[in-house]
C-alpha cells in the first residue's frame, strides 16, 4: 500500500512539473475592476469565459473598491511602475483618465500596434461617443453602459388605483402618481438614486439643454456649467416642493438610495439599469420599468439619455512586453462580440451596446419574458445624438457631483433657494473645472 502512494505522489509530482512549464507560458493579464456583488460576480464570469475560450492567456480579475478607489488606486500603481493591463473606470472618470498621458494607452493605438480590429461604428453612437476622440477613435473599450430609467412598484400603484402598465410619461403625470400613492398610504411614493446623474445630467440630455458649455466638455477644457438655467431651477424647485408634500424622498448621494426600492419602501425609484439584478433578486412585488419622464413644455424633450457606468482602460508599464498588449487587444475583442454583449446585458440589465447584442437578446425571447428590459436600450436610441445628449467629458466631475448634491442639500433642508443652491453649485463647479484646465493644459 504504500508503496502505491509513493508510486501516486511521485506521478503527481511528475504531472506538476510537466504542467507548470506549459501553465507558465500563459500570458498574465492583470485586470482590476469597480463592481461590487452581484455584478462583480456576473463580471468574473464574463473573464472566466475569455480564460476557457483559448488556452494561451490567463486574465486575473481583482476587485479593487468602489470606482474612485480604482482609479487613484490604478494611478497610484502607474507611478510605481506596475500598473494593471487592464482597469475598470467609470464614465465620469474619462476625462481624467483621457488627460493621464502616458499612464494609458489609447485601444485605437492598441488596435494598431497589434492588429487587431474593433469597429466603433458598432457601438451605439451614444456609447461609443464618450469613449471616442472627435474623429471617431476609441480611447476605451465600452462594456458595462447603463442609463437611468424609472422603476415602478405595480402592486402600489394598483393599490392607488393606477394603471399598473401605465407608468408616468412626464413630470406633471409623475406628480400626480406619487399624490394617489401617498393617499393610498405609501411613506415614500418617489425618490432617486445618483441625484446628480438622474436629476441633473440626464435630465438635461433628455431635454436636449447643456449641461456645461464647450459641448458639455467634449471641445474643451474650458467648459463652464450651465445648471443654473430656468429650466434646471424649475425642476430643483419641484422636487423641494414635492419633498416638503411628503411626495419625495431625499435619500442620500450616488447610489446610496438603491435598496429603497428592491425593499418596497419607496413605489417609484429614477436609478441606474443596473440595479435590474438586485431589484430581480430582492423584490417581493410586481414590477415594471418605464423610461424618465420629461416637461412635456420643452420643445425638444424627449431626446435620448446618456449613458453611466465604466470603460476598460489599457494602462502602461515600464516592463510590459509586446506579447502582452497583443493579449490585452485579445481580451478586448472578445469583449466586443454580440453575444457576450447580449448576454451580459440578460445576466445584469446593463445596456446591450451594439445593436447587434440587442438584436441577440431580442432573438433569445428576453424581452418577450422580461416586458421592460429593452427600455435602457430604447431610451439610448430614440433619437439622434446632439452636442447636448452625447454625454459628458469634464475634469473633477466627480468633485462636481458632490458640490451640486452638497448645494442641493442645503435647499431640501431649507437653508436656500433653488436658485442659490445652483448658482452656487455652478460657481464652485467652475473653480474645479478651471483647476482641471490650469493642471492640464498643454
Amino acid at each position: 500500500m504504500s508503496n502505491r502512494l509513493a508510486l501516486a505522489a511521485g506521478t503527481a509530482v511528475a504531472l506538476a512539473l510537466l504542467a507548470g512549464p506549459a501553465a507558465a507560458q500563459k500570458v498574465q493579464l492583470e485586470f482590476w475592476h469597480g463592481l461590487p456583488q452581484p455584478l462583480g460576480g456576473q463580471l468574473e464570469q464574463v473573464v472566466q469565459g475569455f480564460n476557457a475560450s483559448q488556452d494561451k492567456i490567463q486574465v486575473n480579475p481583482t476587485f479593487k473598491g468602489s470606482y474612485p478607489e480604482a482609479m487613484q488606486g490604478a494611478i497610484a500603481a502607474f507611478r510605481a511602475g506596475n500598473a494593471p493591463h487592464i482597469v475598470q473606470m467609470f464614465e465620469v472618470g474619462t476625462a481624467t483618465m483621457m488627460a493621464a498621458g502616458p499612464a494609458i494607452k489609447p485601444v485605437y493605438q492598441l488596435l494598431q500596434e497589434t492588429g487587431s480590429t474593433l469597429d466603433p461604428k458598432s457601438y451605439l453612437s451614444a456609447v461609443a461617443g464618450y469613449y471616442t476622440t472627435p474623429d471617431g477613435k476609441l480611447v476605451s473599450m465600452p462594456f458595462n453602459s447603463s442609463t437611468t430609467i424609472l422603476f415602478y412598484n405595480k402592486d402600489a400603484f394598483q393599490k392607488a388605483g393606477l394603471d399598473p402598465n401605465a407608468p408616468p410619461k412626464t413630470w406633471p403625470e409623475l406628480i400626480e402618481a406619487t399624490k394617489k400613492l401617498k393617499a393610498s398610504g405609501s411613506s415614500c411614493p418617489f425618490t432617486t438614486s445618483w441625484p446628480t446623474w438622474a436629476q441633473f445630467e440626464q435630465f438635461s440630455s433628455i431635454h436636449n439643454v447643456p449641461f456645461a458649455t464647450q459641448e458639455n466638455g467634449f471641445k474643451g477644457l474650458n467648459a463652464e456649467l450651465k445648471i443654473n438655467s430656468p429650466l434646471h431651477v424649475k425642476h430643483l424647485q419641484t422636487l423641494i416642493d414635492m419633498q416638503k408634500d411628503g411626495l419625495f424622498k431625499y435619500a442620500g448621494r450616488d447610489n446610496a438610495p438603491d435598496a429603497l426600492f428592491p425593499s418596497g419602501e419607496c413605489a417609484m425609484q429614477m436609478a441606474s439599469s443596473g440595479l435590474r439584478l438586485r431589484i430581480t433578486k430582492e423584490a417581493k412585488f410586481a414590477w415594471g420599468a418605464a423610461m424618465l419622464p420629461y416637461w412635456p413644455d420643452v420643445k425638444d424633450a424627449p431626446k435620448n439619455s446618456i449613458i453611466g457606468g465604466a470603460s476598460f482602460w489599457v494602462m502602461t508599464s515600464p516592463k510590459r512586453t509586446a506579447d502582452e498588449y497583443k493579449a490585452v487587444a485579445e481580451f478586448l475583442k472578445y469583449l466586443g462580440q454580440p453575444e457576450v454583449d447580449a448576454k451580459w446585458h440578460m445576466d445584469t440589465g446593463y445596456l446591450p451596446i451594439t445593436a447587434k447584442g440587442y438584436e441577440a437578446a431580442k432573438a433569445a425571447g428576453f424581452y418577450d419574458k422580461n416586458p421592460g428590459a429593452d427600455v435602457p436600450y430604447l431610451q439610448m436610441a430614440r433619437s439622434e445624438v446632439t452636442e447636448n445628449t452625447k454625454g459628458l467629458r469634464l475634469g473633477g466631475l466627480p468633485e462636481i457631483r458632490n458640490i451640486i448634491q452638497e448645494e442641493m442639500e442645503k435647499a431640501f433642508q431649507g437653508q436656500q433657494s433653488a436658485q442659490q443652491a445652483l448658482d452656487t453649485a455652478v460657481q464652485r463647479g467652475n473653480t474645479v473645472l478651471r483647476n482641471f484646465e490650469r493642471a492640464n493644459k498643454g
